[in-house]
């Protein structure tokens, strides 16, 4: 089953909830409202036809002057049939709220984690959703558009001085920054 053949199930079994399909470079993406993001997801993981088993990546994005502001990008992928096709859970800045699918694919738990530390995109119904690249006491989203590059100038980390003592003692344990 080609990925555009999917779209069109996809249609048929959501109808409205598909906002728009896209192809570009061999690739489709279709982009769906959040609130039916876990079972649409669940439609594609079980239907015998698509069968996709496999969550090669998910990630968020920011488009600050879209009106959903954010999207939660699903790379899915089909073992058995060969056939890939990304999905976008479009998630507007005033209800950054989406389903996890975490129970469908046990890894979107690690990217899902990484979206909401970086992004602030937080999973409905996820089993452990904190920091994981970020301080736990960090302040903000780094992969925000309206973060700022050099961090905001009235603020410093907390836990600066801490690592400063930390590595006070590289030069004598000869550690190369």
């Amino acid at each position: 089953m080609e990925p555009i053949e999917i779209v069109a199930r996809l249609r048929e079994k959501f109808g409205s909830e598909i906002l728009q399909d896209t192809q570009f470079r061999d690739q489709v993406f279709v982009s769906v409202k959040k609130d039916r993001i876990l079972d649409i997801c669940k439609f594609l993981h079980d239907d015998p036809d698509t069968n996709m088993d496999f969550l090669a990546d998910l990630c968020g994005v920011d488009y600050p002057d879209n009106e959903f502001r954010f999207e939660v990008i699903y790379n899915m992928y089909s073992m058995q049939h060969h056939h890939r096709l990304i999905v976008k859970g479009m998630v507007p800045e005033n209800d950054i709220v989406i389903d996890s699918v975490e129970s469908i694919w046990s890894t979107a738990d690690w990217h899902e984690r990484e979206a909401c530390d970086m992004f602030g995109i937080v999973f409905a119904g996820h089993p452990d959703l904190r920091r994981i690249l970020m301080p736990e006491d960090w302040e903000g989203y780094p992969l925000r558009k309206d973060y700022p590059l050099k961090g905001r100038k009235d603020w410093e980390y907390k836990g600066f001085e801490e690592l400063k003592d930390l590595h006070s003692h590289d030069k004598e344990w000869n550690i190369q920054a």
